[in-house]
């Protein structure tokens, strides 16, 4: 792990498209602005561990009994 210490107005640079700037220091919280392409995705590391177990959850796999039942409901659905 790379450890940097910055002040407020400070900056990092990741590559030539990622910015993570201290806006400010109150107290024992910093303040951080990140500057970061559409495509990156950037979460508070709580938000990233709770989509990590949704997804864990949305990809476990499905029952024989429960797919069957869901095929019968669709069936009944579409006639």
């Amino acid at each position: 792990m790379l450890v940097l210490s910055r002040k407020a107005g400070e900056a990092i640079r990741i590559m030539d498209d990622i910015e993570i700037k201290v806006l400010a220091v109150e107290g024992d919280q910093v303040k951080l602005g990140i500057s970061a392409p559409k495509s990156v995705d950037v979460h508070r590391g709580e938000v990233y561990e709770a989509i990590q177990e949704e997804n864990k959850h949305a990809a476990k796999p499905v029952s024989a009994e429960i797919l069957q039942a869901f095929i019968n409901h669709a069936n009944k659905a579409s006639t």
